[in-house]
């Protein structure tokens, strides 16, 4: 639990401040061992820091070979074992769009929030003015949550209901 999650700092008592600071610490600890095995790694580039709705720590790191580009997430609550904990994968289709081809992870964490706005920094800096992707029909089970994540991300969104498809499309224009 951290400092901003749960009650007003003048309600905590000095053990549950001790407790929270404690956490940040290892998180701290964590993120820095995690760093440098990523960067280790050699496999692509670490983007960034970022806390998510939780204000949990998370390292925003990327491998991008020109033709397609996947930003990934990496918690500072567990080591680094060279496998990502949550990520966006996309490709460059034309000289003007990225297609996300898939996300991949746990939900309801802030990860793909992060991670989305991570993928329209890197747009915005290859003047790629548009991001598109597919709804398939296997993710119609959470279809009502896929359209929440990326109209709050500012895509248009059309749906085929009755053939349980769907598109997207950002543009930065």
């Amino acid at each position: 639990m951290l400092l901003a999650e749960t009650r007003p700092e003048q309600d905590k008592d000095a053990e549950e401040i001790l407790e929270e600071k404690e956490e940040l610490e290892m998180q701290l600890f964590r993120m820095q061992a995690n760093i440098k095995d990523i960067a280790k790694n050699g496999r692509g580039e670490v983007l960034g820091i970022d806390q998510t709705k939780e204000d949990k720590w998370v390292i925003v790191h990327a491998v991008d070979d020109g033709n397609a580009c996947k930003i990934m997430i990496n918690d500072c609550e567990t080591s680094y074992k060279g496998m990502w904990d949550f990520s966006i994968q996309a490709t460059y289709k034309t000289d003007d769009t990225i297609k996300i081809g898939d996300i991949k992870g746990p939900s309801n964490k802030g990860y793909g929030s992060i991670c989305m706005n991570y993928l329209k920094q890197k747009a915005r800096q290859n003047n790629i003015p548009y991001i598109v992707g597919d709804i398939a029909e296997r993710d119609w089970d959470h279809v009502d949550r896929l359209v929440h994540f990326y109209k709050k991300h500012q895509f248009e969104v059309d749906l085929d209901r009755d053939n349980k498809c769907g598109e997207i499309i950002w543009n930065n224009g």
